[in-house]
C-alpha cells in the first residue's frame, strides 16, 4: 500500500496574517521587522511579503538594507502573539483531516493521511480541499507537497510557491529528486552543501549514486540520513504533537455596524462556536479574550483570566459581554468581532460527563 504525506506550508505566513487582518495591505510590499528609522535602525527582516521578495527584500537581512532596497515599502513590528493565535487555528483545522499530524513549526506541518485521503477520493484531492477550505474559512493560502515520505513531501511543497500543490509519486520518487540541487534537502546548510561540492556531489542524483562508505568516512553516522534521503528510502513517522494553544472564532459584517443587537447576537453565535470546539477537544480554558475592529481598521483586544480553569459555557458570554462594556459608546462602526479561549487544558477523563451540564 502505498504511502502519502503531505507537508502543508503556509505563504509567507507573518506577512500574510497582517495582510488577512488589514487588507489595505494586499498587493503591498510588506517588511515586518523593527521601525528602520530612515535607514538608520538596527535589527533584521523578519519577514516580508512576495511583492517585497521580488525586489531583493529577504528574512534575516539588515532593516538598514531592506530601507535603502525599499524605502517606499509598508514596514510593521511583528505581532507574535497574533501569529501564534493564527498557527493555533491553522492547525487545528489541518489536524483534522490527517491519521497522524506533526506540526513542524509556527505555519508547517506534516500529515500522514495514507488512510484518510481515501474518504476524499485520494491525496490530490484532500490537498486541493485542504487549499481551498484554508482560504475559505482562514483567508491563508498554502503550499503542498505530496509525497511517500516526509523529506520529499517538505522539498514537493517548496516546488510551486505559492498556493501550489506538487504530488510525486511513489514510482517516480527518485527521478524527480535528482536533478534537483543537494540545498534542497531539509538540514543540508551551507557547510554541507560545499563539503558535498568537494567529493563532486552537486545534485540528489549525484548524492544517490555516491557510495554509502565514501560519504560516512565524510560525514559519519549522517551519511546514513543523506543516502536515504537521495534514494527516496527514508521512512521517517510523523510524530504526533500538536498541543492546542487556543481556540477561536471571528466574525467580520457584511457591513459596518454600531448596532449592538446585532453584534451581541453575533458574539453568542461566536461563543457557542468556540464552546462546541472546546466540548470536541475535552478541555477547559481559563482566559477569555475578546476582539473588535472598527472602520478604518482600529483593533482592539481585551482579555480575563479566570482563577480556576473551567469548562462552563455560561462564563464565556458573560465574560465577552463584561469586555464590551467600555466599546458600547464608541461612536465608530463596528467590522469585525471574535472570541477566543486560551489558557487550555485537557479535561480529566473522570469529568467529562459535566461538559454536557455545563450549558
Amino acid at each position: 500500500m502505498s504511502r502519502y504525506i503531505l507537508h502543508v506550508d503556509l505563504d509567507a505566513f507573518y506577512t500574510s496574517v497582517e495582510q488577512r487582518e488589514n487588507p489595505f495591505l494586499k498587493g503591498k510590499a510588506l517588511i515586518i521587522g523593527p521601525d528602520p528609522k530612515g535607514g538608520k535602525a538596527r535589527g533584521v527582516v523578519v519577514a516580508c511579503s512576495y511583492e517585497a521578495r521580488r525586489k531583493g527584500i529577504r528574512s534575516g537581512q539588515p532593516i538598514s538594507t531592506a530601507y535603502r532596497l525599499m524605502p517606499d515599502a509598508v514596514y510593521a513590528r511583528p505581532d507574535f502573539e497574533l501569529y501564534a493565535d493564527v498557527s493555533s487555528d491553522v492547525m487545528s483545522f489541518l489536524r483534522k483531516y490527517a491519521d497522524k499530524f506533526e506540526q513542524a513549526s509556527i505555519d508547517e506541518a506534516y500529515m500522514d493521511v495514507t488512510n484518510s485521503c481515501t474518504r476524499y477520493g485520494g491525496p490530490v484531492e484532500l490537498a486541493q480541499r485542504i487549499q481551498s477550505e484554508m482560504i475559505q474559512f482562514l483567508g491563508l493560502s498554502c503550499s503542498v507537497g505530496i509525497a511517500p515520505n516526509k523529506s520529499a513531501a517538505k522539498i514537493a511543497s517548496d516546488m510551486q510557491k505559492p498556493n501550489g500543490l506538487t504530488f510525486i509519486d511513489e514510482t517516480k520518487l527518485r527521478e524527480t529528486l535528482a536533478p534537483l540541487p543537494v540545498s534542497k534537502i531539509s538540514g543540508i546548510g551551507s557547510k554541507t552543501e560545499q563539503s558535498l561540492k568537494e567529493i563532486g556531489i552537486s545534485t540528489i542524483g549525484e548524492l544517490a549514486r555516491c557510495s554509502p562508505k565514501v560519504l560516512y568516512d565524510r560525514f559519519g553516522k549522517s551519511a546514513v540520513w543523506l543516502w536515504a534521503i537521495a534514494n527516496g528510502e527514508e521512512h521517517v513517522e510523523v510524530e504526533q504533537n500538536f498541543v492546542m494553544r487556543s481556540i477561536g472564532a471571528e466574525h467580520t459584517f457584511e457591513e459596518d455596524t454600531r448596532d449592538w443587537s446585532i453584534i451581541d447576537k453575533e458574539l453568542t453565535l461566536l461563543t457557542d462556536t468556540v464552546y462546541t470546539r472546546l466540548v470536541e477537544e475535552k478541555m477547559v480554558y481559563r482566559t477569555v479574550n475578546l476582539k473588535i475592529r472598527f472602520k478604518g481598521f482600529e483593533t482592539y483586544t481585551r482579555s480575563k483570566s479566570l482563577r480556576f480553569p473551567t469548562a462552563q459555557k455560561n462564563t464565556i458570554l458573560e465574560t465577552i459581554v463584561a469586555l464590551c462594556t467600555e466599546f458600547r459608546s464608541n461612536p465608530k462602526e463596528v467590522r469585525l468581532v471574535g472570541v477566543r479561549l486560551s489558557g487550555l487544558k485537557s479535561k480529566p477523563i473522570s469529568t467529562i460527563d459535566s461538559f454536557t451540564n455545563s450549558n
